[in-house]
């Protein structure tokens, strides 16, 4: 059977070769016992293990004297037995481990067509009615809950990542937008200003109001554009940057991450020069950072480089930027810049703005003295060097460094006397999912020809190019990749029939939450909106493949809260994710972590086998959203649509 990533369900067959390889390995006494081998069932293996067995009991020497029947005659054959039965229970679980998603699509399609009446199984078809949140849950984000902070450690500020709150504390309710709360102002106007109810935060207004991060006035919050850095305006201090990296003029640069964000008024600059950033700040008490940049339609995600990886692949980013974003480089071991090295790709700059750079001309405003400054450049300057980063240009404010590509500095990383080391350990590069940071670099594959920068075709080329490391992914291929990329162009066109709103000013946030390659954010690359690609933690990591064909995406586990504040996505859209995770995760928690983070007023694309598109369609009526069933571009019997509204609504609790 062919599943979603192109691979097969083993056959009986295909089990009983594997067995067969197995037992070769052991030599020629299999080889006389198993001629032609075939399996249908596990208990015939079993049954002929056990009967040679029985048999080998009554084996005779070669002069015709039977082998004594002792304990010691049984050790050989009987520790075989053993060998075969864990080796062929390891390889049968590797199996249906590993094939998580097919194994659950073959379960849902035998319930397709049982009766909404008569259903059992896991999935709950029951109408629910989900009570309002507490007004004081209005920017709830469950796994970075300020009011569960105290519970853990402040060292590397490690209280500030992710920590979901265990099942018994989960909160099954609708979060109610704030008082006052209306339609954001649409796109591209929302990327200057946004209305002040809907994310009405005082404090970064007046901490900031200096340094021009924004600004209230009337009902109305504005973003002049300023920044701690750039005091004369994003435009100008990117303008600056251009001028150091040409290659972000040229479409090279395609992919950026902007760490300490602000308001994100840098990655919106580099939306109109075709550069496609993740801006990420941590959850805070006060600023809200992430939800402002969201709110003004820039792509934003809440996350902090701590303890634990952040949730993107290795290689991936063609460019990384921290402006005055406070993280200490240098300290412990550097362990955060290898972050940042593990998740540029060879020949990615990173840019660094604010201390200690030009710390000639800058020492007297930042406390400290000229001495101290120049050591910490020197420190860091070395740092970066050990783990093959070249100084590429510096004027003014801002130094550039650039990832190395040239494999023999990376060759030197193996003197055991240097630091820091390369990374041995066994954790795959790739690995991003509660995933503990190490104090090591994490070397790129040198037989990775195409994973260079510039070697990457340049944008927008590189979006339908099938990419190198698709040939990672199990059962990926560049056909398959071919295959998904038109597919998925005949599946947009057809959600624009059923969902006009697709490709207006309606639509601007977009999530697609259990992707592939990225097919349908490519398919609507050129309407007006962007879209975060969500991996599963627990499918193939196709993450690399999206990140390199010039998108932004993030892995996660959608049993757990998004990092994202509330009403913060107009549209998502999901391609049979209750199918692959109906298993592990409760459906109703899935629909309110939808509903939390859709924007009032926004849309859901559901694409699901008709029991649980029905399934969806009862228990959405409990979210308060309008949904109606259509059919597929194809109009396959056992696979619909559903899509649906978020109706706009207010507290008991507020005016």
């Amino acid at each position: 059977m062919d599943y979603r990533d192109g691979t097969t369900l083993v056959s009986s067959e295909g089990v009983a070769n594997g067995v067969k390889k197995l037992m070769d390995s052991d030599g020629e006494f299999f080889d006389k016992r198993i001629p032609n081998l075939v399996f249908s069932d596990i208990q015939v293996l079993e049954y002929w293990i056990f009967s040679n067995l029985k048999g080998l009991g009554n084996m005779k020497h070669k002069d015709g004297k039977p082998y004594q029947s002792d304990r010691s005659s049984w050790k050989v054959p009987v520790a075989l037995a053993v060998v075969v039965l864990c080796g062929l229970s390891f390889y049968l679980g590797g199996i249906f481990c590993s094939e998580r998603e097919g194994y659950v699509t073959e379960e849902v399609s035998k319930t397709v067509d049982t009766p909404m009446g008569t259903a059992t199984g896991p999935v709950q078809i029951k109408a629910v009615s989900f009570p309002e949140c507490d007004a004081e849950y209005q920017d709830y984000t469950p796994c970075t809950d300020p009011k569960r902070w105290h519970k853990y450690g402040r060292h590397r500020l490690a209280f500030l990542e992710r920590h979901c709150p265990p099942s018994f504390e989960r909160q099954e309710c609708l979060v109610p937008p704030p008082d006052g709360y209306k339609s954001p102002i649409r796109w591209p106007k929302s990327r200057n200003e946004c209305w002040y109810r809907n994310v009405p935060y005082d404090w970064i207004n007046k901490q900031k109001s200096n340094q021009h991060w924004l600004k209230k006035e009337g009902e109305k919050f504005l973003f002049p554009g300023g920044g701690t850095m750039f005091p004369n305006g994003v435009g100008a201090y990117v303008d600056l940057m251009q001028d150091l990296i040409p290659q972000m003029k040229d479409g090279t640069i395609r992919t950026a991450i902007d760490t300490g964000c602000g308001v994100a008024s840098w990655g919106g600059d580099l939306l109109d020069r075709g550069i496609l950033t993740v801006s990420l700040a941590p959850r805070d008490n006060h600023e809200a950072q992430v939800q402002f940049a969201l709110e003004r339609g820039i792509p934003a995600i809440l996350g902090i480089i701590s303890t634990q990886r952040l949730p993107f692949p290795s290689n991936s980013f063609d460019m990384a930027h921290c402006s005055r974003c406070l993280i200490p480089w240098t300290e412990f071991g550097g362990v955060y810049l290898l972050e940042i090295h593990r998740i540029l790709r060879p020949g990615g700059f990173w840019v660094l703005s604010g201390p200690p750079v030009n710390y000639q001309h800058r020492w007297r405003g930042w406390n400290t003295t000229i001495e101290e400054q120049k050591s910490d450049y020197d420190k860091l300057q070395e740092l970066l060097t050990s783990m093959c980063f070249k100084l590429f240009n510096k004027k003014n404010d801002i130094a550039v460094w650039q990832k190395l590509s040239d494999n023999n500095c990376y060759k030197k990383l193996d003197n055991p006397d240097n630091y820091p080391s390369k990374c041995d350990d066994g954790t795959e590069p790739d690995s991003a999912w509660y995933t503990p940071l190490r104090p090591c670099v994490v070397v790129p594959n040198p037989s990775a020809k195409k994973l260079k920068l510039d070697s990457l075709p340049k944008w927008p080329e590189r979006l339908h190019v099938a990419p190198e490391r698709v040939s990672d992914v199990r059962g990926g291929s560049a056909g398959a990749f071919k295959h998904d990329d038109g597919k998925w162009k005949a599946r947009a066109k057809h959600y624009k029939k059923l969902l006009p709103a697709i490709g207006t000013d309606k639509i601007r946030n977009v999530m697609d939450m259990n992707t592939l390659y990225g097919g349908f954010a490519a398919a609507v690359v050129d309407d007006p909106l962007w879209v975060m690609n969500v991996v599963s933690s627990y499918a193939p990591n196709t993450l690399p493949v999206v990140y390199d064909r010039g998108l932004i995406g993030t892995l996660h586990d959608w049993c757990e809260a998004f990092s994202t504040y509330p009403r913060t996505y107009d549209l998502l859209h999901l391609d049979g994710l209750f199918s692959a995770e109906s298993h592990r995760c409760e459906m109703k928690y899935v629909l309110l972590e939808m509903d939390r983070i859709l924007r009032p007023n926004g849309y859901a694309i559901i694409r699901e086998s008709s029991y649980f598109v029905d399934a969806i369609a009862t228990m959405a009526k409990g979210t308060r959203w309008s949904c109606h069933k259509e059919e597929t571009e194809y109009s396959v019997e056992k696979e619909k649509i559903l899509i649906c509204q978020k109706k706009l609504w207010y507290s008991k609790q507020n005016s």
